[in-house]
């Protein structure tokens, strides 16, 4: 397939459009006096993590939402972080709650992500989230894999196919196992009848990834190694979803690179998501789609409940 034939997937367009839909959705709350509160929780000198936090300010912003951030410095112990989520938790002016990854390594994900208030655990992390999201009644879609699968639906569409049938019997191959990309992108695509391969690093380690990035129809990458996956590691026809996000020195400036060897891969692919301008933009809506729903939610109860984001 020649570079020209592959589809770029424009996230920007995607997200925009959600985006207008979203604003509809805001003010129907602030007819019943509710104004949607997100707050992030993030480490200092996290280059990534520091971007991202600007772009939900900004975004929030835009909405009219309100936006609390709390940064803690890279030594904090456990104790600092359990504080903070509490504090936010305790919070009625905040509705959702984002914990910015990585964390350090003094802190242990599992035990802050349990601390969450599974009412404001708008990515799904919570034990009990999690669990509705593996028996496929989530309250939250996580919104990664959720721009994933939208940047995927909107291809299929736009191409003249069905989103209902397209993946059913699909090899989807998700590289990454992270609790709030990968695994959840792996239950999204079973729950899609997909036929769904989950790989990580010990399948680079056995030098075995490129015997199933190969088999892949549909590619999602979200394992944080920029230029991991190269065009010799798919198929012809190959729909590739790029989530990395990966920080790269260029001269005096740092530029943001996924984890695909964009070029290479994309002479191959039907159909590939930038970075950036692909995943992210959808990504940074959609948590805000779902800071709206759980304001919903707390502040009208069962009148909203029934809704899925």
């Amino acid at each position: 397939m020649s570079l020209k034939q592959a589809h770029l997937i424009d996230g920007r367009a995607i997200a925009s459009e959600l985006k207008r839909t979203l604003r509809d959705d805001v003010a129907a709350l602030e007819a019943h006096g509710v104004r949607p509160g997100l707050a992030t929780m993030l480490f200092e000198d996290d280059y990534p993590a520091e971007a991202y936090e600007r772009r939900l300010r900004s975004l929030a912003s835009d909405l009219g939402c309100r936006y609390v951030s709390e940064t803690l410095p890279r030594q904090a112990d456990e104790a600092d972080a359990l504080a903070t989520v509490g504090k936010l938790g305790a919070d009625p002016r905040i509705n959702g709650i984002l914990i910015l990854r990585p964390l350090p390594p003094q802190i242990s994900e599992a035990i802050v992500y349990e601390a969450l208030d599974p009412l404001k655990d708008i990515e799904a992390v919570h034990p009990f989230n999690a669990g509705l999201l593996e028996l496929g009644r989530p309250r939250f879609v996580p919104s990664t894999p959720a721009a994933c699968f939208c940047c995927l639906d909107n291809y299929v569409t736009s191409s003249g196919r069905d989103p209902a049938h397209f993946y059913e019997g699909t090899n989807v191959v998700v590289v990454g196992r992270s609790a709030n990309v990968g695994r959840p992108a792996v239950l999204m695509a079973l729950a899609r009848n997909a036929t769904v391969m989950s790989c990580d690093e010990y399948t680079s380690a056995r030098g075995k990834l490129h015997e199933y990035t190969e088999r892949a129809d549909v590619l999602i990458v979200a394992a944080g190694a920029p230029g991991l996956i190269t065009g010799e590691h798919v198929s012809d026809g190959v729909i590739a979803i790029d989530v990395g996000i990966n920080p790269v020195k260029d001269g005096s400036h740092t530029r943001l690179v996924g984890d695909l060897d964009f070029d290479s891969v994309r002479e191959k692919a039907a159909a590939i998501t930038p970075v950036p301008g692909g995943v992210g933009p959808i990504t940074q809506v959609w948590l805000m789609k779902n800071t709206v729903f759980a304001a919903r939610l707390q502040t009208l109860g069962a009148e909203w409940s029934a809704e899925v984001v």
